[in-house]
């Protein structure tokens, strides 16, 4: 869904084709290799996007010894669409890193909605962590497995907080309007 919220969001600001897009993800970061983008998932989320009639081509650009260029503009319903691709997005997301693209494009939502919907994951994100902290296993455990309970407590733990501290500063980031 990320891939489509960025197609939309790129034919918002102007039309386009799928292989300039996916030039412009790869430079000055190589983010379409860091997100996993090739080309061919981007035509098929533009096809996608245009069967649900979110985009629609309006022009062929033809040059010489290449191939044609289906250049894509959105429709109505796609900017009808983009904010709720986005929410969902928010929702959908179990970390920061699932969010880029939906931050990225925090200007076509409700600022106040994506806070209200990131303090929900926050605090259910907390409250799953407290409950998954009370479980103690009482069995009784080698050396080995201690060194293991131990190990795995401390990763899960600097996870839960290093999240926890990424969706806190989101939000605050989003309150005070600097996204």
């Amino acid at each position: 869904m990320s891939i489509q919220v960025f197609i939309l969001s790129k034919l918002m600001i102007g039309k386009t084709y799928p292989y300039e897009l996916k030039k412009q993800m790869s430079e000055p970061i190589p983010l379409d290799e860091l997100g996993g983008i090739t080309e061919s998932k981007l035509y098929y989320h533009f096809d996608s996007l245009a069967k649900h009639g979110l985009i629609e081509p309006v022009e062929i650009i033809k040059e010489e010894h290449r191939p044609d260029k289906q250049v894509f503009a959105i429709t109505d319903k796609g900017r009808e669409e983009l904010p709720n691709k986005i929410y969902k997005l928010f929702k959908s997301a179990n970390d920061i890193n699932d969010m880029v693209i939906a931050l990225a494009n925090i200007k076509y939502v409700d600022s106040e909605k994506v806070v209200t919907l990131l303090k929900e994951k926050l605090t259910s994100h907390k409250a799953h962590w407290e409950h998954i902290m009370k479980f103690e296993n009482t069995s009784q455990k080698d050396k080995k497995s201690e060194n293991l309970h131990e190990l795995l407590i401390g990763y899960f733990t600097t996870k839960s907080d290093h999240s926890n501290y990424w969706l806190e500063e989101a939000i605050r980031q989003i309150e005070q309007d600097n996204l």
